[in-house]
C-alpha cells in the first residue's frame, strides 16, 4: 500500500484503517530472531502445553507491531509517532487471524498531532491489544 502525503486538515475524527494477517509459524520465528525473544512459550509446543495458555503465544510485541503497517499509510509520509501505550487483555496464537484497527479520536490542532484509538482483534472477535498512540503530522516546517 503506498504511503501518500496528507495534511493534517485532511483527517477527521472517525477517520479508521484497518489491516489482517494470520500468524504463521515462520512469523514467530523469524519475529524471535529479529529481536532476540525466545522465551519457549512462543517456540517450544510441549513447553507451552505444560503452561498456563496450554499452546504456543505469538509475542506480545509482534502483535503490536501490526499497528505499522495501518498506521503508516492512514497517517501519511508526514508523520511520526510520538508513543504509545497499549495493554493486551487476550493472548494471540499462532494461526489467529489478527485485524489491526486505528481510529483518529482526536486532532489537537496547535501541535498537529492525532491521537488513535488502537484495536487487534482476533478472528473470534476478541481484543489482543487496546491501546492509544499520538501521532505527528509534519506537513509544516517547524518555527525557529
Amino acid at each position: 500500500m503506498p504511503i501518500e502525503f496528507k495534511p493534517f486538515d485532511s483527517f477527521h475524527v472517525g477517520d479508521t484503517a484497518s489491516q489482517s494477517k494470520t500468524i504463521t509459524e515462520a512469523d514467530v520465528v523469524l519475529f524471535s530472531g529479529l529481536t532476540g525473544d525466545f522465551n519457549p512459550i512462543h517456540l517450544d509446543a510441549e513447553y507451552a502445553k505444560k503452561s498456563f495458555f496450554g499452546t504456543r503465544l505469538v509475542q506480545g510485541m509482534f502483535v503490536a507491531s501490526l499497528i505499522g503497517a495501518v498506521a503508516a499509510p492512514l497517517c501519511g509520509s508526514a508523520s511520526i509517532n510520538m508513543g504509545q501505550s497499549f495493554t493486551f487483555p487476550a493472548p494471540a496464537r499462532l494461526g489467529d487471524t489478527l485485524t489491526a484497527t486505528i481510529e483518529v479520536m482526536e486532532k489537537v490542532e496547535e501541535k498537529h498531532d492525532l491521537i488513535l484509538k488502537l484495536t487487534v482483534t482476533r478472528q473470534d472477535g476478541v481484543v489482543v491489544l487496546d491501546g492509544t498512540n499520538t501521532v505527528k503530522i509534519m506537513d509544516k516546517k517547524k518555527k525557529s
